[in-house]
């Protein structure tokens, strides 16, 4: 099912939850609406579905404007983060409900229901549990007894709001990975509310990255976080340094540090940022050519995949993260309180909202090497 969003505009007193939203959703993709608390993703979510009305704009399934539809005639299957499940029913039962209350006409047979709730939980992999009530279940498997109850109704597409919230991180990690697998399987257009950044890059075909009712960019997870358009991309996706500075005659200064943009050669004086991916720091013991600064390394974390250092740099107030490959660390390891010389593998400059090309001024920061 393509789903096309059309100046979608939606306000709540003086608030503007939506302020004109235009998205377009490819049919059988799996897609993650990612932002803040407040950023309009689950109004978005929910007019969709048809929970909540536009004040203006268009909502069109495969180019038949469904914006004033009901639910029901939506045909639309919906997680929510508390799963609605009903206490009273068995998990058979909730998978069936929505078969259960279809019209007479429409309403499958007692034998089909059963077949059609049977398959659910095998795929779902709930078998043996037909019978037993939400209270008896853990947090995992009631949400999958959701997303069975969702898909019971053959929907055209499928709605999740922050679907592993309440969920413990192991817990996420599987049904993460599971929901990946099982949407490869099915091939229902999904649509996803998520302010989980790694949630989104790791099951997501695409991102929609929103912040105050506005879409602040599209992408594939690899572009999102890769090459951000704004700096509320680059800050609100994975962690990052941000290394104020000003760009003077073409050159744009970060502490001694200076790079070449040419783009701005003609102002005098300009602010800009630059952005610094923690993994992309390099950290020396010695002086090196293309290092300008001292650090002193203010705490070390030694457990996980990398070794995660703070840095404090001498001349500064701010604060640098690190992330050390283990094997680079144990060849040269250095403690807290110990002095160090920071560069960078690369950087990225925003001049406003706008990205600049960077061209480092000499040889030596050609890989875009620098230091607060």
């Amino acid at each position: 099912m393509k789903i096309d969003i059309q100046n979608i505009y939606k306000q709540y007193g003086d608030f503007i939850a939506l302020d004109n939203i235009n998205l377009s959703i490819e049919e059988g993709k799996l897609i993650a609406l990612l932002g803040p608390s407040g950023s309009g993703k689950t109004t978005l979510l929910r007019i969709i579905g048809g929970m909540e009305l536009p004040d203006c704009g268009m909502i069109t399934f495969n180019g038949m404007n469904l914006t004033n539809q009901s639910v029901m005639d939506r045909r639309i299957g919906f997680v929510f983060q508390n799963y609605a499940l009903f206490r009273h029913m068995t998990v058979f039962d909730n998978i069936a409900f929505g078969l259960k209350v279809r019209k007479r006409k429409e309403r499958p047979s007692k034998k089909e229901i059963a077949n059609k709730v049977q398959e659910l939980i095998e795929r779902v992999q709930l078998n043996g549990m037909e019978k037993r009530y939400p209270a008896q279940l853990s947090g995992g498997q009631r949400q999958r007894v959701a997303l069975a109850r969702a898909l019971a109704i053959e929907p055209q597409v499928l709605l999740l709001d922050e679907p592993f919230g309440a969920l413990d991180a192991k817990v996420r990690l599987e049904l993460r990975r599971w929901l990946r697998q099982f949407h490869n399987e099915l091939g229902i257009t999904t649509i996803f509310v998520t302010h989980d950044q790694e949630e989104a890059l790791e099951v997501a075909d695409q991102i929609v990255v929103m912040q105050q009712g506005t879409i602040k960019q599209i992408g594939e997870p690899k572009q999102v976080y890769h090459n951000p358009d704004n700096p509320f991309v680059y800050q609100f996706i994975g962690k990052v340094n941000r290394l104020p500075g000003r760009i003077l005659n073409g050159k744009m200064k970060i502490g001694s540090l200076e790079l070449d943009i040419p783009t701005y050669s003609g102002y005098k004086d300009e602010e800009a940022v630059g952005f610094v991916r923690p993994h992309e720091v390099e950290i020396h013991q010695l002086p090196v050519k293309g290092a300008a600064f001292k650090a002193q390394v203010a705490a070390l974390q030694l457990a996980g995949p990398m070794v995660k250092v703070e840095l404090a740099c001498k001349n500064t107030n701010e604060t640098i993260d690190a992330e050390v490959p283990h094997n680079l660390y144990e060849h040269a390891p250095f403690s807290p309180g110990q002095s160090v010389y920071l560069g960078f593998k690369n950087i990225s400059v925003f001049v406003g909202k706008d990205r600049v090309e960077v061209h480092p001024g000499e040889k030596r920061l050609k890989r875009s090497v620098a230091l607060l």
